[in-house]
């Protein structure tokens, strides 16, 4: 079953992956490495290391078979410090930075609320004059919604702070692709399509190994689910960041907001109150984050004090 560069990909075969036992998908997850490291060589890849739980599998996984691909962190300066300090226990990986921090980026571009679509979709509609394109960000283009404001968020079109998807760009993958200039190397990245809409759509188009996009990527585990990640590092025994005994299930840059409004309490800024107080004033005072999750309707405060309340009476 190893993916050919033509080969199509659809929902159904996609489903057949994601339906395989665990022991299958790292078959088939080191079929596709094995494509991906014989296509460009052993020396020129490495693996997007995040410090995660996915980037943590794949790295282990590329390494059962090709022990000296490197890894590379970009370290942006939003990461939990239990995800750097996992990090740092990891052999070979090279820290890469950002030209600008967190505070520039929202105050030029704007914060990251909501997603990705929606927040690139908010920004377009606030920076063009084209009545045109407004209507088609609130209405629907002619060949469908996508790229449209959802019904439900288009009051954020006058919200008093600045909203754009950029963040992700400026801070983690302009890094990447800096130091893929710099040293011919093509990246194997751990991200699957069950985490959302966009990346399904992704496989759909290019599959796992998408050779033949402008910027070439792997995605071995992308059939993979949260179930078959933690089995994975149960089974092997594999260290991960400590970060995730704390209740978080993502560990991406503590500062993101996308998707916070779907997380059921303690979402992750209730939790951050817990288990960082001093990253959460920061977050919250200093960053602006307050108003913002407001205006989203995304609470902050932890609500541990008002359970307490609860169970004396």
């Amino acid at each position: 079953m190893k993916e050919q560069h033509n080969c199509p990909h659809t929902a159904e075969s996609l489903a057949m992956l994601q339906a395989l036992s665990l022991n299958e998908k790292v078959f088939e997850s080191r079929l596709r490495i094995a494509e991906w490291v014989e296509h460009y060589g052993e020396d020129n890849v490495y693996v997007a290391f995040s410090g995660g739980k996915d980037s943590t599998v794949l790295l282990d996984l590329v390494r059962r078979d090709y022990p000296s691909v490197p890894a590379v962190f970009c370290d942006t300066g939003l990461e939990f410090p239990e995800i750097r300090d996992f990090v740092k226990t990891i052999d070979n990986v090279t820290w890469v930075k950002p030209a600008m921090n967190f505070k520039a980026v929202i105050e030029k571009y704007g914060y990251p609320v909501v997603s990705k679509e929606q927040a690139m979709a908010i920004s377009r509609y606030r920076n063009t004059n084209d009545p045109m394109q407004k209507y088609y960000r609130t209405h629907g283009f002619p060949n469908g919604k996508k790229g449209m404001i959802s019904k439900k968020w288009q009051y954020l079109i006058d919200a008093p702070f600045k909203i754009s998807e950029r963040c992700c760009n400026v801070m983690k993958k302009n890094p990447l692709k800096a130091y893929e200039k710099n040293s011919g190397n093509m990246p194997m990245i751990g991200v699957m399509a069950s985490e959302s809409d966009m990346r399904t759509r992704n496989y759909l188009d290019y599959g796992c190994n998408a050779f033949e996009t402008k910027s070439p990527q792997s995605r071995p585990v992308m059939f993979w689910s949260d179930s078959d990640i933690w089995e994975y590092l149960k089974t092997k025994s594999i260290p991960y960041s400590s970060i995730y005994d704390m209740g978080y299930s993502r560990t991406g840059c503590a500062f993101c907001a996308f998707g916070a409004h779907l997380e059921c309490t303690p979402n992750r800024f209730q939790r951050m109150q817990d288990t960082h107080p001093r990253l959460w004033t920061y977050c919250m005072d200093k960053l602006g984050m307050r108003e913002v999750l407001k205006e989203c309707d995304v609470p902050i405060e932890d609500n541990q004090m008002y359970l307490e309340l609860g169970e004396e009476e």
